[in-house]
């Protein structure tokens, strides 16, 4: 066997250095090369580059819900649509409303899709999106219940989901509502018999109203006093923008139309909403109206 003479110190050190180097050299331009092709490759400042994860809710349809293991539902549908206009993939994570907002103003997720009411104290954590669809609040009572109207829940026991435009309407009554995380948590408290009524967004109640085998029944409506939009981190204007966008193409073409009508079926669009900008018109739709832009 052969072996190789060492090198004496003084090359061995030069070898090295040399070594050094050009992996140095290597590693800046790597470097230099991401920080420049970042931009260009997430220019929405994604989690994901071309993918936008979105926040949502697995229990509320016919809005956002679970279905043999795909998130849909309205306003995810609508998302798919719009999203796809401006060349992103959605993918849906599951969680509570109640955390919905702060995850999106953390970057946990790019957007929240839950028919989220716009309101003021809202805009404090999160930006909107402009408006896509309007809203009922219904009160949801055990089968049976005399109660027929929302000016009869002074001292009864009133179930909302925590968070909610719901809960801040009731404790604008002064309620003192029963706070519970989720849709499901309200439905059981109405099957059990401990809470008198549920305030609900009014197509989430109806559906479950109808699901729940004449157990629960829907005595009121009234109609909510802002459009629901999507929610951005604070900041992350090129994103909102581009999914405006994007929804305004699928009002014109018709989608939103469409899944107004799968969803919504009969439910009339009240005379003073217009979805998206209001630069354009949803097919069947009446004349749009800025007044009714987020």
């Amino acid at each position: 066997m052969r072996f190789l003479p060492a090198l004496p110190t003084p090359q061995l050190t030069k070898v090295a250095a040399l070594g050094v180097a050009a992996l140095l050299a290597a590693t800046g331009l790597t470097a230099c090369g991401g920080d420049s092709a970042e931009p260009a490759d997430n220019p929405y400042g994604l989690l994901q580059p071309g993918v936008l994860r979105a926040g949502t809710l697995t229990d509320a349809p016919p809005n956002v819900y679970l279905k043999d293991g795909t998130f849909t539902g309205f306003d995810n549908d609508l998302l798919v649509a719009a999203a796809a206009k401006v060349g992103l993939r959605v993918e849906f994570v599951g969680t509570d409303f109640s955390a919905l907002l702060s995850q999106v103003n953390n970057r946990k997720f790019d957007i929240g899709s839950s028919s989220i009411t716009i309101t003021e104290a809202r805009r404090k954590t999160v930006d909107f999106g402009n408006g896509y669809d309007f809203g009922y609040f219904g009160l949801d009572v055990p089968a049976g219940s005399p109660l027929a109207g929302f000016d009869q829940l002074a001292g009864k026991r009133v179930v909302v989901v925590q968070g909610t435009v719901q809960d801040d309407y009731a404790t604008g009554k002064n309620l003192d509502p029963v706070r519970v995380p989720d849709y499901n948590g309200a439905i059981n408290q109405l099957k059990a018999g401990t809470a008198d009524a549920w305030i609900a967004p009014a197509e989430i109640g109806e559906k479950s109203a109808a699901d729940s085998g004449g157990k629960i029944t829907v005595s009121a409506k009234e109609l909510s006093p802002a459009p629901t939009a999507y929610a951005f981190a604070k900041g992350n204007d090129t994103l909102r923008e581009a999914l405006n966008k994007g929804l305004d193409e699928v009002i014109a073409d018709g989608t939103w139309t469409r899944l107004q009508q799968q969803y919504y079926p009969g439910r009339p669009i009240p005379a003073d909403f217009t979805p998206g900008s209001g630069t354009v018109t949803a097919p069947g739709a009446a004349t749009p109206s800025a007044s009714a832009t987020s």
